[in-house]
This record gives structure tokens, C-alpha cells and sequence, in this order.
């Protein structure tokens, strides 16, 4: 079971990838983790994509596509794979469902956590941390028991990210929706695609992405 897991940045993506992880047996490819593991091993694709990245340059879709290739070589990798921030592009989409074809392997899933941006810009917005321990706070959605106190160490300093900001926010979703746009009819017409509500509870997300998943499993 191979698919791809497209949602916005604050939306949600990584906690719920991680469950699917741990219920499914699947392994999360991260193209950057995959990069940076090939140009460490040495292999021939790795020397490839080390000399462009060295150079300055964007690695091309044929030295990603080829890192995957020797990815899903490894045995962990036979139970289904979790596909990270690839594909960015119908191109690269079209370049995938070819090397999974030539494995044997097909893109089971691919699904959307979808989330308004206003609720996101709230979520990212919102977010600081304890400065002492890094406990994780929300002026919204988890506010710490004490104002201006961490529940966990009691500390009094707190610190927020500084791209934590409506105006940057705003940027990163502009990109990711021009990114992911053409992707979803796309896979829809292969008819791949779902859509979960990522305004639900972190658990209804969980139950909502499962249900795909577990129906893939036993349809």
C-alpha cells in the first residue's frame, strides 16, 4: 500500500502520517531525508545528486526519482511507503506512477488533509513555546493552566517562532495551493484521490484516514 499524503503546512500532516506509521506498518519517504541519505551512502545516484547540489543548483526529477528507485529497494520498504513532499508536480507524478509500475508497485492513495486558511494562519499563528523545556502552547487551543506559567516547569519565559507570522503564513499557503492544485484532479482522474476534514479532532482525523486505508486493505 503506497500513497501520498498532500495537506498544508499546519495542517497536520506530519502527527498523522506518524499514526499511520505505527497502524499500518508504512514507511514515511521524505524526499530531503532520502536525498541526504544517498549523498552520505556514496551511491552513484547520490554522486549525482551531490555534484548538482554542490553546484547550487535544484536537484532534477530524474535524480529524485532515481534516489526513490533505490529506496523502495530496501526491505522495509515492501509493506508501503508514506510519500513526503513528492511528487511537487504532475510531471513528477506522471514520473512516479511509471517507476512504481516498473516494480510492479501502484500509488494506492492519494489523499488531501484539507484545512481552510484562515483556521491555519490561526493555528501557526498562535503557536509559542516554553523557552526553558520547549513545551508547546496555542493563544487559542492550549493555553497554559496558569497564564504565563508552563504547566510542565513552571517556567515564566516563552518565545514564538518568527515566521510564526500571518503575512509568512499566508506566503507558504499560496505556495503549497499553486503547488498542489494541479495534483488533485490529476489523481482524482486515476481515481485515487480523497479528502479528509482536517478541521476535526486530531483522533477523528486519524479514524477518517484509517477508514481509506483499512478499506483499501480488504476492497
Amino acid at each position: 500500500m503506497d500513497l501520498v499524503l498532500l495537506g498544508p503546512p499546519g495542517g497536520g500532516k506530519g502527527t498523522q502520517a506518524k499514526r499511520l506509521m505505527d497502524k499500518f506498518g508504512l514507511v514515511q519517504l521524505s524526499t530531503g531525508d532520502m536525498l541526504r541519505a544517498a549523498v552520505a551512502s556514496g551511491s552513484e545516484i547520490g554522486k549525482r545528486a551531490k555534484a548538482v547540489m554542490d553546484a547550487g543548483q535544484l536537484v532534477s526529477d530524474d535524480i529524485v526519482i532515481g534516489i526513490i528507485d533505490e529506496r523502495l529497494d530496501a526491505p522495509d520498504t515492501k509493506g508501503g511507503v508514506i510519500f513526503d513532499g513528492f511528487p511537487r508536480t504532475v510531471a513528477q507524478a506522471e514520473a512516479l506512477d511509471a517507476m512504481l509500475a516498473r516494480k510492479g508497485r501502484r500509488l494506492g492513495h492519494a489523499i488531501e488533509i484539507r484545512v481552510p486558511d484562515q483556521l491555519l494562519i490561526d493555528r501557526i499563528t498562535g503557536r509559542f513555546t516554553c523557552a526553558k523545556c520547549g513545551a508547546g502552547y496555542h493563544d487559542q487551543f492550549q493555553k497554559p493552566k496558569a497564564a504565563g506559567v508552563c504547566d510542565k516547569c513552571g517556567g515564566t519565559e516563552f518565545v514564538r517562532r518568527a515566521d510564526d507570522n500571518a503575512e509568512t503564513v499566508t506566503k507558504r499557503l499560496g505556495a503549497y495551493h499553486a503547488q498542489t492544485a494541479p495534483l488533485l484532479p490529476y489523481y482524482e482522474g486515476k481515481g485515487v484521490l480523497s479528502v479528509v476534514d482536517g478541521t476535526q479532532d486530531i483522533a477523528e482525523v486519524t479514524r477518517a484516514l484509517e477508514a481509506i486505508l483499512d478499506g483499501a486493505k480488504v476492497g
